[in-house]
């Protein structure tokens, strides 16, 4: 009897547990998809799947056999949208962290398309415009091509002279950051017409990419112009000095105008946003280059580099690569106070004195570094009826080395 209620209990116990098996099993079927995901950790599954570009496809079987909820597709069509940019460009390079093993793979890539182009820009005047300003910029920086174009880019007539303006850009390093910069530009290029886009990326070490597309530009649409201004958009530029100084030169002859850059060394410090590692260049002097805040050239030269640009190898810093370039076609590039592409140096004599002051900028071509504010109220400062600089500006107290001179020239007649 005691052996029969003890089978008996056991049995019971058995068919307790089968049943509580049962019920868990129905409830965790009952249980939301949305819930359940973050359990199981699906979305780490997906980026394993698209980390290569390169490899194959392959649904994971829980893909094939387990129900997704609605909200995934969308999320998977954002991953596959991100992949193709990946793959169309190469990722975003910080400057100080340069990849130099993925710039020579791809440092034979030197043909991408044109986006956006103003084919017409050179046409609107008979002959072609005097002067053509082009200035590098990149898709965020609205408003420095804004202040720009209210400035000193103004195209139209100056001193007589016909100006016409464009803005050199790449596609930018992060697309996702500004998700209508596509519907924006080109918006800007219909209301303005002065946009000119590539398809590579927009980085410090693709601006060699944006020279030798620019002058291929040029080349080819703008053949007709007599000279250009090639430079940056944190510039002031004074124009009326530029077509002064152009008037005095004739366009069929070559001229490469700048602040020239003498005896420059590479950089050898890895941490350097300029560092060229031996194995890059060997030679101890970069050739003779101007500083990138911006120079002149005319459109004999223009062609000829265009031309000289498709022989020399690629190098990481677009300035240095121009001043190659002039090397290949025995060119020489004038040096020319007026540009102060490093800015202007306050006198260390005169601690006193405001570099600021429009009369400083009234005699200069190109000052490089300014805020857009800055540029804004220098080209008002300059432009004033007010402003007056018939005298030269008087320093309060004279250098003592001065005196001294002075002092002797009197005392020498009395020998």
């Amino acid at each position: 009897m005691r052996v029969r209620l003890k089978g008996d209990a056991v049995c019971t116990l058995l068919l307790l547990v089968a049943l509580c098996s049962l019920l868990y099993s129905q409830l965790e079927h009952l249980v939301p998809a949305g819930n359940k995901e973050p359990t199981q950790k699906k979305p780490s599954v997906t980026p394993k799947i698209f980390s290569d570009p390169r490899a194959p496809w392959r649904p994971m079987p829980a893909e094939a056999t387990v129900p997704r909820p609605q909200v995934t597709p969308i999320v998977r069509r954002t991953e596959v949208a991100n992949n193709r940019v990946q793959t169309t460009t190469p990722p975003a390079l910080t400057d100080s962290a340069f990849n130099f093993k993925r710039y020579l793979l791809n440092k034979d890539k030197r043909n991408f398309s044109l986006l956006i182009n103003q084919p017409k820009k050179c046409r609107k005047t008979p002959g072609g415009p005097f002067l053509l300003i082009a200035i590098k910029s990149v898709v965020e920086d609205f408003d420095r091509r804004e202040i720009v174009r209210k400035t000193w880019g103004r195209e139209g007539l100056v001193n007589g002279q016909q100006i016409q303006r464009v803005f050199l850009l790449g596609t930018p390093k992060n697309r996702t950051v500004l998700a209508t910069w596509e519907t924006l530009i080109h918006q800007e290029s219909q209301t303005y017409r002065d946009i000119l886009l590539w398809d590579f990326m927009d980085t410090f070490f693709n601006l060699t990419l944006k020279e030798i597309h620019f002058l291929n530009w040029a080349a080819e649409f703008c053949h007709n112009v007599k000279f250009i201004f090639k430079g940056d958009a944190d510039v002031f530029v004074n124009v009326e000095n530029i077509v002064d100084f152009l008037e005095r030169h004739d366009p069929t002859e070559d001229l490469f105008v700048g602040d020239i850059i003498y005896n420059a060394r590479p950089i050898r410090v890895p941490k350097s946003k300029y560092y060229i590692p031996e194995t890059m260049y060997g030679l101890s002097i970069y050739p003779a280059y101007a500083g990138g805040g911006g120079f002149l050239l005319s459109s004999r030269t223009m062609r000829k580099l265009s031309r000289a640009c498709r022989e020399v190898e690629l190098f990481p810093i677009d300035d240095v690569f121009l001043g190659m370039c002039l090397q290949r076609i025995n060119l020489k590039p004038i040096l020319h106070e007026g540009f102060k592409t490093f800015g202007i140096v306050k006198p260390s004599a005169a601690p006193h004195l405001q570099t600021f002051d429009p009369c400083f900028y009234k005699d200069l071509m190109v000052v490089h570094s300014l805020k857009v504010a800055e540029i804004w109220l220098m080209w008002n400062l300059l432009h004033s009826p007010r402003l007056s600089c018939t005298q030269k500006k008087q320093v309060k107290k004279p250098f003592q080395w001065k005196k001294k001179a002075e002092m002797t020239t009197q005392a020498s007649p009395l020998r």
